[in-house]
């Protein structure tokens, strides 16, 4: 295996996803016990972010994926009488009424109805119990390893709780459902009458904010997670125990897009290797697909290239023949497979 390195000016290429760990330690002055940034699972500012805190009603985002991944939008919900009356944000259901899980996932999102949340859970699962079950399923799905959940408003309980990476995670994978990013991103709703309006005031305040989840319980303090996208780039952010939230959002934000910028690394890079049995003596390999990274401003990339000392024809057009790896300050921010620029079929000779 042919290893080749090349130093690369970020000014003037670039590649994939994110941040250095020597970055997460420079987080701007923030009110938060906790908190995290990330783009494509990588933190760029972090502050305890793996300590595990209660995590109030921002554990909706967990029940919204859960209930949009096992129902479909139509489903009618009989609201049981156990569902009422819960403590806490609501969305005032009536035992007795009948409402979509559409209707109920816009009651949960946008004004935090832990009476939609039991609904809901009850629906899915056939109880709470039952449904927290799932929650937990997910979270391991997604490696959210310091997350437990026992419940789907996210009431107090000691077993209840999660991290500011944890529910990082989570959001970036809550956004790319599209039903999920649909109703979390509307500011207001009518559901039944009555109008629900979104309690993210990021969606007014930020430029570019695309949705997020609050919270508050005595025991977890002000929680928020939220996202947004600029110049191409949405990242997310997570604060917990954050008495001063909303500004702590913005001024993380702000801060990562004027010191971080999307890229491009791999574009206009190629290699070449010596072919075999063919009418040519080089085939030409090129990074699959588009690769992009957000990185800080006039960093510098290694791009390390692992190639075959040689290969027989014939090789077609897009087929893997290596792989590249990107990283930045010492630290792997990307792998991709290098795919053959053109078929080359078998020599004349050799035919």
């Amino acid at each position: 295996m042919l290893i080749i390195k090349r130093i690369i000016s970020l000014f003037a290429a670039a590649a994939l996803l994110t941040f250095t760990s020597a970055d997460a330690d420079n987080v701007p002055a923030v009110s938060a016990k906790c908190c995290a940034v990330m783009y494509h699972g990588r933190c760029l500012y972090e502050k305890n972010a793996d300590l595990r805190v209660p995590i109030a009603s921002t554990t909706k985002l967990m029940t919204a994926v859960v209930v949009i991944e096992n129902c479909d939008m139509d489903e009618i919900v009989t609201i049981d009488s156990e569902c009422c009356g819960i403590e806490g944000s609501s969305m005032y259901l009536e035992a007795g009424q009948e409402l979509t899980t559409e209707e109920l996932l816009k009651g949960l999102l946008l004004v935090s109805g832990n009476d939609a949340a039991a609904a809901l859970a009850k629906h899915t699962a056939g109880s709470v119990d039952a449904f927290a079950e799932l929650m937990n399923r997910k979270a391991a799905e997604l490696g959210m390893d310091d997350t437990h959940f026992t419940n789907p408003h996210g009431l107090n309980d000691p077993m209840h709780y999660s991290t500011a990476r944890d529910m990082a995670r989570l959001m970036e994978y809550c956004l790319q459902n599209s039903i999920f990013r649909e109703i979390n991103a509307l500011k207001s709703c009518t559901v039944n009458g009555l109008t629900l309006i979104n309690h993210n005031k990021l969606l007014l305040m930020c430029r570019g904010c695309t949705g997020g989840k609050t919270g508050f319980t005595e025991a977890a303090g002000r929680c928020l997670v939220s996202s947004c996208e600029r110049n191409g780039a949405e990242l997310v952010c997570v604060t917990l125990n954050d008495p001063d939230d909303w500004k702590d959002h913005l001024t993380l934000y702000d801060r990562a897009y004027s010191e971080y910028e999307l890229r491009n690394v791999t574009d206009g890079i190629r290699f070449s290797v010596p072919i075999i049995s063919a009418e040519t003596d080089r085939a030409y390999l090129i990074p699959e697909g588009s690769n992009t990274v957000f990185i800080k401003r006039g960093s510098e990339a290694k791009l390390t290239a692992r190639l075959p000392w040689f290969v027989f024809a014939p090789v077609q057009k897009g087929e893997a023949g290596g792989k590249a790896e990107i990283s930045v300050d010492g630290e792997q921010i990307g792998e991709y497979y290098l795919v053959y620029s053109d078929n080359i079929p078998l020599g004349k000779d050799n035919s």
